[in-house]
């Protein structure tokens, strides 16, 4: 992969965070460290593909894995494995700067992607549970299956409704609006409200988080980007087109 022509400056977009992992047989206390993000000089990074929007084709389909992890894609394409926290700034950024190219990818059947929800940020949302009822509500739109409404709720979850550490998050009610605004069914805004997959989502989460723990080698980052349990740097700007080859 070749590096951008302009100088860039890593700077971190968040402070360091300890997450208590429960359920391992020992206790362990993983160090999360938010990823750098590589800026242009201006301070920014160029949205990638700007303007294709989430991934609109309708033979996108999305489905969960026996482990609560959410897969996105058509069947039988290279897949990539994305860790990411609702709460976390930086996947918020990396979603910002690379979901466009990424949804473009997937509704062309070049990548696939598989969601690794954790919510070790849950202590830093005001309702105290926000990453947990995030992940549930992304389980409620997954499990209908329709990949194009998968896709923008988790758009939208990342970028726009995306709530700062610290202050308002969203209730129930304002994820299933949300989902709603995606195209999500009557079906899937009920198991929302009525938060019928937190137990699960919660669960998931910490298995997703044991994962990473694990492919990172006692470490723990969001977000964090694998393919084929290789860690992709998501500091270079053609990592998505490099990991479709």
């Amino acid at each position: 992969m070749s590096a951008p022509s302009s100088k860039h400056t890593p700077q971190p977009v968040s402070s360091k965070t300890t997450y208590a992992l429960a359920g391992v047989a020992l206790a362990v206390v993983v160090l999360v460290i938010f990823a750098l993000y590589q800026w242009n000089s201006g301070g920014t990074v160029a949205v990638r593909d700007d303007g294709y929007g989430p991934v609109h084709n309708p033979d996108v389909t999305v489905a969960m894995d026996s482990d609560g992890a959410i897969v996105l894609g058509k069947s039988g394409v290279k897949t990539i494995d994305v860790y990411e926290d609702p709460l976390c700034p930086a996947c918020g950024q990396l979603e910002k700067t690379y979901g466009q190219e990424i949804a473009k990818q997937v509704d062309e059947g070049k990548l696939a992607v598989r969601y690794r929800l954790v919510n070790f940020l849950d202590s830093r949302s005001r309702s105290k549970d926000y990453s947990t009822r995030a992940v549930a509500a992304s389980e409620c739109v997954a499990q209908a299956g329709d990949g194009p409404a998968y896709g923008k709720f988790h758009t939208l979850l990342f970028t726009t409704k995306q709530p700062e550490e610290g202050g308002p998050d969203h209730s129930n009610q304002d994820l299933a609006t949300i989902a709603k605004d995606a195209g999500a069914t009557d079906d899937t805004l009920k198991c929302i409200t009525t938060a019928d997959r937190l137990d699960s989502a919660r669960n998931h989460a910490e298995a997703a988080m044991k994962a990473l723990t694990a492919a990172s080698g006692g470490g723990a980052a969001t977000p964090s980007v694998f393919i084929n349990d290789k860690k992709i740097d998501v500091t270079k700007n053609d990592w998505v087109l490099n990991a479709t080859k």
